[in-house]
């Protein structure tokens, strides 16, 4: 049933029903206010975020632009060969002068007034700083102290591990291994465990719903089999895999392990709906799974860095996902796809093939998109509401099973500490 009405629905209300967290109020992802003060608690303040690997910047000069929360920001390596990241937004005037997604560069230089910036982001000319002669006399230029030292970009603190490449506003931040913690950390390592990273491609898709709603989905061992009908037909991933859910002890970041069993049959599960027995693969390529040394037994390992990103292994498929506010209601949301540089051949092109069950179009992630998009609709038109979230229980644990929300109330109350709600 749902909750009485308040007289006046403000669009800002948060009301929780209990001090825990398996009863989320709509207003979470609907309400501006509250979206403002995450993107300074968890994007700007006290959090690494994602920005990119080391392999989509491989020659000095070489750089990408993206996002810290709704930030512009360039992920670039310098003639050193140190990596920087440095704000998208001009000292003098405040555009962001970088358009290209990609490229390399010597230097960068805003094309307004052409201020002119290292690739580590200090400011190495300005047009016209010394004034210009006229009749014997100098006119305008810049104040006698102005110092080009005071006046470079916004530079981020960066950390690089396993090919990874974190950045952050914050300074003080810790160190990025006490911010992933010890468990998450173990996951993270088993995927970027010093091998040299091959880049392959990119998925980019923009998503009608609150970004919380990509760190949900991927904290959700409940909808996979249910959902997906690729998943719950091929038995890639079902409920009665063997399966571990782990958090790490501030409930912000996640893994959810499966490995799939050993026939690969869906026998025991032709009650959901989900499941198509006549489905059959024109391509039975999709199904061409390599077991690789480094899996360590999972097929399956779906890792969740709060605010920013997924690292995922699904098989041979691996990639990490970049979650990109764009207000409350839509994110951006981008897979870039990699291998490593020792894969044969055959490996790369089996990595590839399997990257098509995901991204927008992907047999398995259309269906996560467009879910979250008649979620975000549901909270939009009834933002006194709340969502439930008590498969298993109510309590924040790790568990060995699929049959639980216990990481989506694990999050929320880590959200709840942060933003003092």
């Amino acid at each position: 049933m749902d909750r009485p009405e308040p007289a006046a629905v403000f669009p800002d209300l948060l009301s929780w029903e209990s001090s825990g967290t398996s009863r989320i109020p709509f207003s979470a992802y609907t309400s501006e206010t509250l979206h403002r003060r995450e993107l300074e608690r968890f994007f700007y303040r006290r959090h690494w975020c994602y920005v990119g690997l080391e392999a989509e910047i491989p020659n000095p000069g070489d750089f990408k632009r993206t996002v810290v929360g709704e930030r512009s920001v360039i992920l670039v390596r310098a003639q050193d060969g140190e990596i920087n990241v440095v704000e998208n937004v001009c000292a003098h005037r405040g555009m962001s002068f970088c358009r290209e997604r990609h490229g390399n560069r010597k230097d960068f230089t805003c094309p307004y007034h052409q201020w002119n910036y290292s690739l580590k982001g200090d400011l190495q000319g300005v047009p016209f700083r010394r004034g210009v002669k006229q009749d014997g006399k100098v006119q305008g230029g810049m104040p006698a102290d102005f110092k080009t030292a005071d006046n470079g970009l916004t530079k981020l603190k960066v950390a690089a591990r396993g090919g990874v490449v974190f950045a952050s506003f914050d300074h003080e931040v810790e160190p990025l291994e006490d911010f992933l913690g010890p468990t998450i950390l173990r996951y993270f390592d088993r995927l970027f465990d010093g091998r040299a990273l091959k880049l392959l491609g990119y998925n980019r898709q923009r998503i009608p719903g609150n970004w919380k709603l990509m760190q949900e989905n991927i904290k959700d061992p409940y909808h996979p089999g249910l959902l997906h009908t690729w998943f719950v037909t091929f038995g890639l991933w079902r409920a009665d895999n063997k399966s571990q859910l782990v958090m790490d002890d501030r409930f912000r970041h996640a893994a959810m392990i499966s490995t799939r069993g050993q026939s690969g049959a869906a026998a025991d599960v032709t009650q959901v709906a989900s499941f198509k027995a006549d489905m059959k693969l024109e391509d039975p390529r999709f199904l061409d799974i390599v077991a690789e040394p480094w899996w360590g037994g999972p097929t399956a390992v779906m890792t969740t860095v709060f605010p920013s990103v997924i690292f995922q292994q699904q098989v041979n498929s691996v990639s990490t996902r970049h979650i990109q506010p764009d207000g409350h209601g839509s994110f951006d949301f981008v897979w870039t796809h990699f291998g490593f540089a020792d894969d044969t051949a055959e490996m790369t092109e089996r990595r590839l093939r399997q990257a098509n069950l995901f991204g927008p179009a992907g047999f398995v992630s259309a269906d996560d998109g467009e879910v979250i998009e008649l979620s975000q609709q549901g909270f939009e038109q009834k933002p006194f509401h709340r969502t439930l979230a008590e498969l298993g229980g109510t309590d924040v644990a790790d568990a060995d099973h699929m049959v639980t929300e216990t990481l989506i109330r694990g999050m929320y109350r880590y959200w709840r500490e942060v933003m003092e709600a």
